[in-house]
C-alpha cells in the first residue's frame, strides 16, 4: 500500500532546510565573516529563535491562548535585555480577551497589541498599547485589561481586523532579586478543544519557516558608523515595524576595543520610566548577564553630582562603579533605550582611553 502523502511532511522539511542554511551567514554574505567569538554565538543564537518560532507559529492557539516567554538568559532573539520580561501570546480579533496582571516590582510595563500578516512574516503596526501610566490599577498592583473590536469601560485595548498577537513588558531595576509582573490571558468566546489537521500543521510549520528567514535576514548586524561612537538618539517612534516597543527613545552605537583601553561614555537621561545600556553581538543578543554585568540601567548607575552619568565599557574592571563589561568581546554593538522619556535624550560622548587612567 503506497503511503500517503503529507503536506505537513513538505512543510516539516522545509523548516529543516531553513535551519539547516543558517551558519553559512556566519561565514559569507553581509557582515561575514565573523570572528571565533561571533561565530560561537550564532550557533547557540539558532536553536533560540527557532524556539521562539515553534512557540509563535507552531504552537500559538488565538481559540486558547497563553503568554509565553520569548527572552531569557538562555532565550535571547531580538534585542534582549537583562532587565526585562517579554511574553508573547496569539489572538484572534474576531474573539475578545481577558488580560489579568500584578505589576510586582515593575518600574515599566506594558501590553500592546500588533497587526499585520498571520503567515510568520513580521507585524507591520502597532494596534494599540496600555502602559502601567494609564492602566487604572488597584493597591495591590491587580490590573485587568479587555481586548476586543467593540469598545468597554475602563482598561480596554482594540482589535483591529489585522490583530495578530499581543506582547508584555515588564522593566525592574533588580530584575535578580525583584518580582516580575505576573501576566494571564483568557478567550471569552468557547472554543472546541483543537484537533489535528494535516493543512492547519503544515501552514504553522512553514509560518515558523518564514519567521525563521525574516529573523535571519537581518543579522549580523554591523555597529552603526566610525567604532566608539554612538548615533544620536531618536524619539519615541510613531510607527515601529515587528515587535518593537512604542513607548522608548532609542540610541545606538559600536565599541572596538583592545584588552588595554576603556570607552567611556558620558551623557544626561532625561526624566523617565526607565533606561538602561546594552551590549550586544552581531545577533542582537546581549552577552551572558549570568556571569558579569553586561548591561546597567539608570537604578544601577551613580550619578554625578549635577545628575549626569559616565559609563566605562573595558574588558576589565577599571575600578569605576559604572564598569560594563565587555566579556572578552573585542567589538560589539551599544544600545541605549529611555522608555516614556520627557524629551528625546542629549546626545552621548564618546572617548577612548587606556583602562590604567579611568580611575573610580
Amino acid at each position: 500500500m503506497p503511503h500517503r502523502s503529507y503536506e505537513t511532511r513538505q512543510a516539516f522539511h522545509e523548516l529543516l532546510e531553513v535551519v539547516r542554511g543558517i551558519d553559512s551567514r556566519f561565514f559569507e554574505g553581509p557582515g561575514g565573516p565573523l570572528d571565533e567569538a561571533s561565530v560561537l554565538e550564532g550557533y547557540r543564537w539558532i536553536p533560540s529563535i527557532l524556539q521562539v518560532a515553534l512557540d509563535t507559529q507552531l504552537h500559538a492557539d488565538p481559540a486558547n491562548p497563553l503568554f509565553v516567554d520569548i527572552v531569557g538568559p538562555t532565550k535571547k532573539w531580538g534585542g534582549d535585555n537583562a532587565d526585562a520580561f517579554y511574553a508573547f501570546a496569539p489572538i484572534d480579533s474576531e474573539r475578545s480577551y481577558r488580560v489579568r496582571g500584578r505589576k510586582g516590582d515593575a518600574v515599566y510595563l506594558s501590553l500592546t497589541v500588533y497587526g499585520g500578516p498571520r503567515d510568520g512574516r513580521s507585524s507591520d503596526r502597532i494596534v494599540g498599547t496600555r502602559n502601567d501610566r494609564d492602566l487604572e490599577i488597584g493597591p495591590d498592583g491587580a490590573f485587568e485589561i479587555l481586548l476586543s473590536s467593540t469598545e468597554q469601560p475602563g482598561n480596554w485595548l482594540p482589535l483591529a481586523p489585522d490583530a495578530v498577537c499581543a506582547i508584555t513588558r515588564d522593566y525592574l531595576v533588580d530584575p535578580a532579586r525583584g518580582r516580575r509582573a505576573s501576566w494571564s490571558i483568557e478567550s471569552l468566546d468557547p472554543a472546541a478543544p483543537p484537533r489535528p489537521d494535516d493543512a492547519d500543521l503544515a501552514r504553522r510549520f512553514r509560518a515558523a519557516a518564514t519567521f525563521l528567514r525574516e529573523q535571519v535576514a537581518m543579522v549580523p548586524v554591523p555597529p552603526p558608523g566610525a567604532p566608539n561612537t554612538i548615533q544620536d538618539p531618536y524619539p519615541v517612534p510613531t510607527q515601529t515595524r515587528g515587535w518593537a516597543a512604542g513607548d522608548a527613545a532609542y540610541a545606538m552605537g559600536g565599541f572596538e576595543l583592545e584588552d588595554d583601553q576603556a570607552l567611556v561614555i558620558r551623557g544626561r537621561s532625561p526624566d523617565c520610566a526607565f533606561w538602561n545600556l546594552c551590549l550586544w553581538n552581531p545577533f542582537l543578543h546581549t552577552y551572558d548577564y549570568r556571569y558579569e554585568r553586561v548591561t546597567l540601567n539608570g537604578g544601577q548607575t551613580r550619578l554625578e553630582e549635577d545628575g549626569s552619568w559616565t559609563i566605562v565599557v573595558a574588558a576589565r574592571d577599571p575600578g569605576h562603579p559604572n564598569w560594563v563589561s565587555s566579556a572578552g568581546h573585542r567589538r560589539g554593538l551599544l544600545w541605549f533605550r529611555w522608555f516614556l522619556p520627557e524629551k528625546t535624550p542629549e546626545p552621548l560622548h564618546t572617548q577612548v582611553c587606556p583602562v590604567a587612567e579611568v580611575g573610580g
